[in-house]
């Protein structure tokens, strides 16, 4: 299961946290004692759409690196990565800082951004160049009690909702990767784009949690 570490997410050392140290609750910085609902959270406007054309510098992830057939395996060994995190040893409601979600809310999230883009997918794969209805992530996070909700459901609902999509991802062949869709902002992807778009959320709320950089490089056979 845990293929993530040495060939997905096969991590280099970043601000003084290792993979292991960070999915075994062993970390060289201070406890973590800050409240996950404590603070309300400045919402993220940055447009993201950019890292399904070059690498992250922040998470070191590089979509480009990996071929769409890939995307599937990813987001399976992705999800074990966070349903380790989330039932592993330390308390993922509690937040690194007042401003930063907490483990838990990140997990939360990315849950409900596999859910959501299975959605959307299904929709490019039937609908001609669909719109894809609005969603507003912060909105979500405080109407759900992301902090407040229990990390082992989390953990389970994250493993069956990336199973789902990745399912409907290995369903995909020929010209319906070049399916497109498109958000209300006019943002707009391909299935094969839109496949790169989602697994960098995931892996870079890793980044978020564990402070560690993805390593940049494809898993053989990609």
């Amino acid at each position: 299961m845990m293929r993530v570490l040495t060939e997905i997410l096969a991590a280099r050392p970043h601000r003084g946290t290792s993979w292991i140290a960070a999915l075994s609750g062993i970390t060289e910085s201070p406890t973590l004692v800050v409240e996950s609902s404590a603070v309300t959270i400045v919402p993220d406007t940055k447009d993201w759409t950019w890292v399904v054309k070059r690498p992250c510098p922040e998470c070191g992830l590089d979509t480009q690196s990996y071929s769409r057939n890939a995307v599937a395996g990813m987001i399976r060994d992705t999800a074990a990565a966070w349903q380790d995190l989330l039932t592993g040893p330390g308390d993922p409601r509690l937040r690194p800082s007042p401003a930063v979600w907490s483990a838990l809310e990140y997990g939360c999230h990315v849950r409900d951004v596999l859910q959501l883009f299975d959605d959307r997918l299904r929709l490019m794969l039937t609908v001609d160049e669909p719109r894809y209805p609005n969603w507003d992530q912060d909105a979500a996070a405080v109407a759900d009690r992301y902090g407040e909700q229990d990390p082992a459901a989390v953990a389970g609902s994250l493993g069956e909702a990336a199973d789902a999509i990745a399912e409907r991802f290995e369903g995909v062949s020929g010209n319906q990767w070049q399916r497109a869709g498109s958000r209300s902002d006019g943002a707009s992807f391909t299935v094969e784009s839109f496949a790169h778009y989602l697994i960098h959320d995931a892996v870079h709320h890793l980044y978020d949690v564990t402070g560690t950089q993805h390593a940049g490089s494809a898993a053989p056979g990609a």
